[in-house]
């Protein structure tokens, strides 16, 4: 017996009886008098990194301008440590606030620097034709002008991609699946162009309670231990989706929303920052208004972004690449999988609650999971609102 570890499970499906996930943050320590390792109870994880933010209280904020000016140069300062590079490089851009910021934020400091490129920015959008995404990236692109690269994909394209992207995934969740399957297909393409490396904006929906579901957290502590919940579990879900679906094709992506230095400052900010309808023209409370406020101009007045992309609802990847993304992969799966055969799948897991498909979309993905990682469900992670909230 002994003891092996990889970067992916694909790795060890040969050669290990039980996987489980290495902890972010942890490290390992062996009783090397054992001649067992088998025994999960003789492996113990040590948490090393233990940050500030790791804490069920959120911090309150006198100077507010004080605090957007700092938000400012810490995520300037975030991107700028990531424009280390000789290689060519790029912009994920979906029109949305995380993305187009990362754009504006690089867009300037490259005008400032050399770069592999010369001091052009190549931006990088997908989706469906017409789709929300395509439509707002453009403005985005327009406004910072960058050398934009719009593709297209089409429903039976990500369909088919569908089983090669869970073997690199490692997961059958079905909200990564469907965000993964266009930042999967956009990757290939980036990377016949010659890209190297590309930055994108993962994390400033957790770190500032993004997601739509906040709006219904029930207090301001609730909403904060979410915030951190999310970044905790992160390596499951939008990290896992952005570091697989970019590095199967050899393409690094890098998130400066992630960086450390950010993190600290932005994940104890009070919730009501975070959520907050103060800016004119708002009846409704908008999600990462203080992130939105800081930057609304620089100190000479000139806009980081136009008003329509700054004040932009958070929409799901998956429904900005095209609304008839998910119809359209659903209608799939309905020709793929009958009532009776999903009647019987949950009948024949109704011991295990847990493992019960909750619907024929989550099934189907199982179905190629397992054909690829036979024996490996109890390591899988599911993507789910806080939905014990009420309206969740």
């Amino acid at each position: 017996t002994g003891i092996m570890f990889a970067s992916e499970m694909k790795c060890l499906i040969d050669d290990c009886d039980d996987i489980q996930l290495f902890p972010p943050g942890h490290y390992l320590e062996l009783d090397n008098t054992l001649a067992d390792y088998t025994n999960k109870n003789k492996l113990e994880f040590i948490k090393y990194f233990n940050p500030k933010w790791d804490s069920p209280t959120y911090s309150k904020h006198e100077d507010i301008d004080k605090l957007m000016g700092d938000l400012r140069s810490t995520l300037i300062d975030a991107v700028d440590k990531r424009l280390m590079t000789d290689v060519p490089f790029g912009v994920l851009l979906s029109g949305g606030l995380d993305s187009s910021l990362i754009a504006a934020i690089t867009s300037r400091l490259i005008k400032s620097k050399p770069s592999v490129w010369g001091q052009n920015l190549h931006s990088f959008s997908i989706g469906l034709k017409g789709s929300p995404d395509l439509k707002y990236a453009k403005i985005v692109a327009d406004f910072l002008g960058t050398i934009h690269h719009e593709f297209h994909f089409t429903v039976q394209e990500g369909i088919d991609a569908i089983e090669d992207l869970i073997w690199h995934l490692e997961t059958p969740d079905v909200t990564t699946i469907r965000a993964s399957t266009p930042m999967f297909l956009l990757s290939r393409l980036i990377k016949s162009l010659g890209i190297k490396m590309v930055l994108s904006g993962e994390g400033a929906d957790e770190i500032l309670g993004g997601y739509l579901y906040f709006h219904n957290a029930p207090t301001d502590l609730e909403f904060h231990k979410e915030c951190v919940s999310r970044v905790k579990g992160l390596h499951n879900f939008d990290c896992l989706r952005a570091n697989k679906s970019t590095m199967a094709w050899g393409i690094e992506a890098r998130v400066p929303f992630l960086d450390k230095a950010f993190m600290e400052l932005a994940i104890p900010i009070e919730p009501s920052l975070k959520l907050d309808k103060r800016y004119v023209g708002y009846s409704v409370k908008i999600e990462k208004y203080i992130l939105r406020k800081a930057f609304i101009a620089d100190e000479q007045g000139d806009p980081y972004l136009p008003d329509e992309i700054l004040w932009r609802q958070k929409e799901q990847f998956s429904d900005g690449v095209g609304y008839n993304w998910i119809d359209g992969l659903k209608g799939f799966i309905e020709t793929q999988i009958t009532d009776e055969e999903f009647e019987v799948s949950i009948k024949d897991k109704s011991n295990d609650m847990e493992d019960i498909p909750k619907n024929k979309e989550e099934l189907y993905y199982r179905r190629i999971y397992d054909k690829l990682f036979p024996e490996r469900q109890d390591i899988i992670n599911r993507w789910v609102p806080k939905m014990d909230w009420d309206g969740v």
